[in-house]
C-alpha cells in the first residue's frame, strides 16, 4: 500500500510493481482458513459437549420423573389406606355409646368391683377357716390312729410320731385358745418318750435263727453207727448179712451202763422228725407273739420249746445246751409295754374343735347372705 501512495512525477515505474503484490496474498488467506476451521471445530466440540450436556439433563429429568412417579403412587396407596382406616375408625366411633351411657357403665363397673372385692375377702376368710377346720381334723385324725397303734400293735414309735404331728398341726394355728390341747398333748408325748420300745423285730431273727438250729440237733442217744462200706464189701457173705440185720436192731435197743433214774424209750427216725416239727411250731409260735406283743403267750411257747428240747434231744450236746440258754435269754426279754392312754388329748382336740364350731357357723352365714346383697343392687 505504500507502493500506490508513490508520487506522480514517476510514471513509468509504476509497470513494475503489479508482479509483487498477489505474490503475498496467498498465504494470508491460508492462515484465515486455518482459523477458520480451529473455529468451525470448537464451535463443533461445544455443540457436542452442549447437545451431550442437555441428553443428561433430559435423562436425568426422567429418572427424576419416574421417581416421583413411583412416590406419588406411594403416596396415593397410603391416601387410601388412610381413607380406609378412617371409614372404620368412624364406624367404630358411631357404634360406641355417648357420654353419659359411659359414664353410667364406669358407675357400674365400679360398683361391681367394690362387690367383687368385699367377696373376695369374705370366700377368704371363710377358706382360711375352712382350712384350718381341715387341718385340726387331720389332728383328731392322728391321734386317733395313735390310739390305734398303741392299743393294737403296741408300737410307741409309731405313736410317737403322730401326737408329733397333730401338736405340730396346733402349734401352726397359732391360736391362744388352743393352749389346753397342747398341753394335754405335750403330757401323752412325754409319756410315749418315757416308754420304751421292745426289739421285736431282732426277737423275730432269734427265734428264726433257733428254728434253723433245730434241724441240726441230735437224738438223745444216737443210733449205732455201722462199719465202713469197704469193710462190709470184703465180709464174707454170711457176714454181710449178719452185720445188716444187726445194724437195724441195734437202731431199737441199746446197753447202757450207767443209766439215769428214769428211763425213756429211744427215739427213731420218725419221732425224730415229730418232735424237730414239735419244736420249730413252738418256736415259730412265739416269734407271732413277739411281733404281736402277746407276753404270755411268749413265755409259754419258750417254755414249751425248752421242754421239747430237753425231753427229745441230749443236753451234753453243744447245740442243745446253747439253744436251751438262749431260749432262757429270750424269755427274760419284754415283749409287751404298758402303753399309755392318749383319750385325755383326744378329748381336749375335740373340745377346742366343738369352741372353734360357733364362730364358723355365723361366718357362713354371712357369707351367704353375702351374694343376696349384691343381685340386690341395681
Amino acid at each position: 500500500m505504500s507502493e500506490t501512495a508513490l508520487p506522480k512525477d514517476e510514471p513509468k515505474s509504476a509497470p513494475q510493481v503489479p508482479f509483487e503484490q498477489p505474490a503475498a496474498l496467498p498465504p494470508q488467506r491460508s492462515a484465515n482458513g486455518n482459523g477458520l476451521a480451529i473455529i468451525a471445530l470448537l464451535l463443533a466440540a461445544a455443540g457436542l459437549a452442549a447437545a451431550g450436556w442437555g441428553v443428561w439433563q433430559v435423562r436425568t429429568l426422567t429418572a427424576g420423573h419416574q421417581q416421583q412417579s413411583r412416590v406419588i403412587e406411594g403416596l396415593a396407596t397410603q391416601t387410601l389406606t388412610l381413607e380406609h382406616n378412617e371409614r372404620q375408625l368412624s364406624a367404630d366411633l358411631a357404634q360406641l355409646p355417648d357420654s353419659n351411657e359411659l359414664e353410667d357403665r364406669h358407675r357400674l363397673l365400679a360398683q361391681l368391683q367394690g362387690d367383687q372385692q368385699r367377696l373376695s375377702q369374705r370366700l377368704e376368710t371363710v377358706l382360711g377357716a375352712s382350712r384350718k377346720d381341715w387341718r385340726l381334723a387331720e389332728a383328731e385324725h392322728l391321734l386317733r390312729l395313735a390310739s390305734l397303734r398303741l392299743s393294737a400293735l403296741q408300737d410307741v414309735t409309731s405313736a410317737k410320731a403322730l401326737v408329733q404331728g397333730a401338736d405340730e398341726i396346733l402349734r401352726e394355728q397359732d391360736d391362744p385358745q388352743a393352749f389346753a390341747a397342747r398341753e394335754q398333748l405335750t403330757r401323752s408325748l412325754a409319756s410315749l418318750q418315757g416308754t420304751t420300745q421292745p426289739d421285736r423285730t431282732g426277737l423275730f431273727l432269734q427265734l428264726s435263727a433257733l428254728r434253723e438250729q433245730a434241724t441240726q440237733l441230735t437224738a438223745l442217744a444216737p443210733e449205732f453207727q455201722a462199719a465202713a462200706a469197704a469193710a462190709q464189701g470184703n465180709s464174707p457173705e454170711g457176714e454181710t448179712r449178719w452185720r445188716q440185720w444187726w445194724n437195724k436192731i441195734s437202731g431199737f435197743f441199746r446197753v447202757d451202763f450207767s443209766p439215769d433214774d428214769s428211763i425213756r424209750p429211744l427215739l427213731a427216725g420218725q419221732s425224730l422228725s415229730q418232735v424237730r416239727l414239735a419244736l420249730s411250731l413252738a418256736l415259730e409260735q412265739a416269734q407271732w407273739a413277739a411281733l404281736n406283743g402277746q407276753g404270755k403267750v411268749y413265755t409259754q411257747a419258750l417254755d414249751d420249746a425248752r421242754s421239747i428240747l430237753v425231753a427229745g434231744f441230749n443236753r451234753e450236746n453243744g447245740p442243745t445246751q446253747a439253744m436251751i440258754e438262749q431260749l432262757t435269754a429270750l424269755k427274760n426279754q419284754p415283749v409287751s409295754v404298758t402303753t399309755p392312754d392318749l383319750d385325755a388329748s383326744l378329748n381336749a382336740i375335740q373340745a377346742y374343735l366343738q369352741h372353734r364350731h360357733t364362730p364358723v357357723e355365723g361366718l357362713q352365714k354371712s357369707t351367704e347372705a353375702a351374694p343376696a346383697a349384691v343381685e340386690s343392687q341395681p
